[in-house]
This record gives structure tokens, C-alpha cells and sequence, in this order.
């Protein structure tokens, strides 16, 4: 594994077929389809891998249901394609959730209308997966405690759920097997242009600190922009129009014990009939989300409002009265921005969730769509790219992941089945080294005390957020960040990361930080 200034030195020495702008999952879709066509691909992040949108999503791989609804056959098809691709492929990582929708009197939309619906679903799916109406008893069975007003009975179907930020750092793994380059912690500072085109980028490694970084000049044969929600940013180089509405969604995470839901709950908010979910996802349970414009800063971190806590808390006391949920059972919050085309529609979530290419001065911008759909997001970009780059594109259907390699068969199979989530093709390589001493869990969650190690020791962790928040999930499962296991962390990670005490305790008050003021609940 090279260091951290050899893969600089790399970055600056190599001409690029494409230099990609993006850490999320769009962008390393990106460099997984083009390494995958022998491309020299490299990519740069401004801050961490899945830093954005793509570790504060629902954590949802749907075909979007609700898409149906607004006639986007197409969207909801390659979606339901895409969504049951990646479940075959990554079988460990992007499992097969059920989802429960309570019918209620009078409330939309009605049982007839929403079974129409998940027929189209189960059409699109080639019948692999189907839904189900169940009465009132089989609903408190299946979901024990719903009881919102007027409740005759519930539909059950079938999507999928993942860790988002595994399934970039999974992605990314791919590419940089088969050649790829990827840096966190690098800005873009400014195109370069070539005869009126880019022709590459002036970067910046940004840790080695505002006085003293470095610009570096990358030349690349075609620059992909995939921001996501800041694309804008970069196009403004270009004079290219801003298109972004960012939107803002936002969760809760509530301790499993309190909201004990066996399945999804899919829920339309009494107050406004947007739909809200609840969902078990490792060892708690995640309510979201909201769709809000954001307003803010995007270079700084998103937050939940106190006015989308009580919108949220309100969603889940409609549905479990009983269970009186209140916001101090709440563990964590987060929330992400999205990259949604703006249509000039006044409704956020009537708002088209399709992506966009374009090429400006030959930088190709992708931007919007859906985390589902990223392995043909990429190849949009690509097909745009190709002529810039000199090469010609062709489709590729081959696998996007390696296939899994059988690990020890002594080790118990939870621990494979997360390893190999994780890790796939080199979970073997990666766990052996630390395994002996380190398949117990985190207390309060699923998480491996080995995933610590092999984080700190192979996936460029830069900062203890990298860590804790997108490596691992520890800052969003537990109380207080995990900041309760900041000791048995640093007896682990200190010695990988090679970080002297006063590093590490600079590193804590960052994270503490952190935490308290974008993953907390407001005060």
C-alpha cells in the first residue's frame, strides 16, 4: 500500500485519461467504469471519502416507488434493475429489506392505488420480489405497537438497504485494484485550460495546512466534475449557469430497544403527506427524511433544524402512540444535502430526482440522480468523456465487485458475513493480521473492533472523524459519538495511524466537536 506522498507524487507525475472531482458515490462510480476500461483514472476529494451526501443518505437501495407516482417509468425501471444488480453482487453489503405501509381510512394514498403501484414495482423487479396486502391482525403481528388512526390493514414489499459509506470505500477498493488513484483530502483550485478547454486542474493537498500547501498542476485529458451538490461551485470557473437546488434531508437514530421495528415502516406524515421512513439498520433505528431547501453554507457542515426533530418525532408518534417517543431517546442525528436538478417547482419533493451530464470546455459535469443508480450515472459521464479522452466507449455488464473469497470457515459467520460487507475480494487479506484478538463487538452495536484496525492500518483515514463517522458508524450508533470508547479506540488505531499524543488529543477535540454540533439533537 503506498503512502500518502507517493500517491501525491503519483498524482502529479501521471497524465490522466480523466481526472475525476468527487469522493461520493457518483464520482467513484466514475473511476471503478473507467478503470475497469483500462483508463488512467485518478480521483480527488476536498475533504474525506463519502464526506458529503453519500454517508448521510437514508442508507435506502430502492427502485423509488414514489417515482411511479410521478411518471418516471424510466427512472423507477433502471432503479429496480440497478437495485437488484447490486444485491446479487454484493449479496453481504446491499441487503433485502421488507417495508410495511399501513392502509388507514381515508388516508392517501388508498390501498387499491398503492397495490396498483407495487404491481408495476414487482413487473419491473421480473417478479423476484413481491408484495402482499395483510388485515389488521396479520399488521400487529408483522409490526407490533402500530396503531396509527384508523388503521384496516398494511402492505408489505421489498427493497434493499446498505452502509453508504462502506458501499463507496467498496467501490473505490475496486477501482484502485485495477489501477485507479484516490485521494482524500485534495481541492480542486482551478481548471487549466488548453486552447480554451481543460486540460486539467491546479490542485491543493490541503493537510499539509493553509500556509504552506502546495498547488499542484494535474493534466488530464478530460476533468469529470462529480460534486454532487457543490458541482456549481466548480462550473463557476466555466461561467456555467448554476443548476443545483440543494435540499436538505435529515434523520434521526433512535436506540433499537425504544422503536423496535422487525421491518421498515413506511409512513405518509399526517401533517404534510411526504413519506417518512423507519428502518432497523446495524443495531438502531433510523427515522427520516426530511426534504428541505438548504439555505446554508455548504462548506459547512449540514445539521438538523429543531423544527425537522419535531417533524420527525411527530411521523413516528402518529404510527406508535404507545411507545411516547421523545427527543430525549433520540441517540444521534444527521443530515445530508442533495444534489436535485432545480425545475423551478416550489415543492422540494416533487422536485426530479434524474441525473444530468453536460460538458462545458470539455470538464463533463454529473450531477443529481440517485445513489441506486450511480453504475449508470458513471457511464453517462464516461460516454460524454470519451471523445476528449481519445478513446472509444463501450458498455461493460461484467461485475462492478470481485468476487467474495471464502474465509475461515473456524470464524463465526456473523463475522465473515460483515467482513465480507466490508471488504469483499480482501477481506481475508485484510482480517487475518488482526483477527485473533479483535472479533468481539463494540458494546451497544454489530460493529467488530477489528473493522478499527483494518480502517486506520488501509483506508486513508486523514482524521478521527474519517474513522468513526464513515469507516466505521460508531459517531452516529452510540451515545455521544462512541466518545465513551475513545480509550480502547486509541489503544488500537494510535499505533496504526502513527500519530504521537498530541495528535491524537487534537484529533479528540476536533471529533468531540463534530459531534456536538452537527450530529447532535439542537438545543
Amino acid at each position: 500500500m503506498q503512502t500518502r506522498s507517493e500517491q501525491i507524487a503519483r498524482l502529479v507525475g501521471e497524465e490522466w485519461d480523466v481526472l475525476i472531482v468527487g469522493g461520493g458515490i457518483s464520482g467513484a462510480g466514475v473511476l471503478r467504469e473507467a478503470t475497469r476500461r483500462g483508463w488512467r483514472a485518478a480521483l480527488i476529494e476536498q475533504r474525506d471519502f463519502a464526506w458529503g451526501t453519500s454517508s448521510r443518505s437514508s442508507k435506502l437501495v430502492h427502485g423509488g416507488l414514489r417515482y411511479l407516482k410521478e411518471g418516471q417509468f424510466k427512472l423507477t425501471l433502471h432503479s429496480v434493475q440497478e437495485r437488484d444488480r447490486l444485491m446479487d453482487e454484493a449479496p453481504e453489503l446491499v441487503e433485502a429489506q421488507s417495508f410495511l405501509f399501513a392502509n388507514c381510512t381515508g388516508r392517501k394514498p388508498g390501498r387499491h392505488m398503492f397495490m396498483l403501484g407495487l404491481k408495476i414495482y414487482d413487473h419491473m423487479a421480473r417478479g423476484r420480489h413481491k408484495s402482499a396486502y395483510h388485515d389488521v391482525q396479520a399488521t400487529r403481528m408483522l409490526a407490533p405497537g402500530i396503531a396509527p388512526l384508523n388503521l384496516v390493514g398494511a402492505i408489505t414489499y421489498i427493497d434493499a438497504k446498505t452502509d453508504d459509506a462502506r458501499l463507496v470505500m467498496r467501490v473505490l477498493a475496486e477501482a484502485q485494484a485495477e489501477g485507479g488513484l484516490a485521494l482524500n483530502y485534495v481541492a480542486a483550485a482551478s481548471p487549466i485550460f488548453n486552447e480554451n478547454r481543460v486540460g486539467g486542474l491546479n490542485v491543493v493537498d490541503v493537510e499539509t495546512g493553509d500556509h504552506n500547501a502546495q498547488t499542484h498542476a494535474i493534466k488530464a485529458r478530460c476533468v469529470i466534475n462529480a460534486t454532487g451538490a457543490w458541482a456549481d461551485n466548480l462550473r463557476g470557473a466555466l461561467a456555467g449557469k448554476p443548476m443545483i437546488r440543494p435540499l436538505r434531508g435529515s434523520h434521526l437514530v433512535i436506540p433499537f430497544w425504544r422503536l423496535p421495528v422487525a421491518q421498515a415502516i413506511s409512513v405518509i406524515h399526517p401533517v404534510d403527506g411526504r413519506p417518512v421512513f423507519f428502518y432497523p439498520w446495524e443495531g438502531v433505528t433510523i427515522v427520516g427524511t426530511t426534504d428541505l431547501d438548504h439555505t446554508g453554507d455548504l462548506q459547512i457542515e449540514a445539521c438538523i433544524t429543531k423544527d425537522e426533530v419535531a417533524y420527525l418525532l411527530a411521523a413516528v408518534a402518529d404510527q406508535f402512540p404507545s411507545l411516547a417517543i421523545a427527543i430525549s431517546d433520540v441517540v444521534a442525528t444527521y443530515a445530508g444535502v442533495r444534489p436535485v436538478i432545480d425545475d423551478g417547482k416550489d415543492d422540494p419533493s416533487s422536485a426530479g430526482r434524474d441525473h444530468v451530464v453536460l460538458d462545458e470546455s470539455g470538464m463533463v459535469t454529473l450531477t443529481g440522480g440517485k445513489l441506486t443508480t450511480f453504475r449508470l450515472m458513471a457511464q453517462d459521464a464516461l460516454r460524454l468523456a470519451a471523445p476528449h479522452v481519445g478513446k472509444a466507449f463501450a458498455i461493460a455488464d461484467e461485475r462492478l465487485f470481485a468476487p467474495a473469497v471464502a474465509l475461515n470457515p473456524r470464524w463465526p459467520a456473523a463475522v465473515c458475513h460483515r467482513l465480507a460487507a466490508r471488504y469483499g475480494a480482501r477481506a481475508a487479506e485484510f482480517s487475518v493480521p488482526h483477527a485473533a484478538e479483535n472479533f468481539d463487538t463494540v458494546p451497544g452495536t454489530t460493529t467488530l473492533w477489528l473493522e478499527l484496525a483494518i480502517a486506520a492500518q488501509r483506508e486513508s483515514v486523514v482524521h478521527l472523524d474519517d474513522l468513526l463517522l464513515r469507516r466505521t458508524r460508531l459517531g452516529i450508533l452510540l451515545p455521544r459519538g462512541g466518545l465513551d470508547y475513545a480509550d480502547g479506540i486509541r489503544q488500537i488505531c494510535q499505533p496504526l495511524l502513527r500519530w504521537t499524543d498530541n495528535k491524537w488529543d487534537e484529533e479528540l477535540v476536533r471529533y468531540t466537536s463534530i459531534i456536538a454540533t452537527h450530529y447532535g439533537v439542537p438545543q
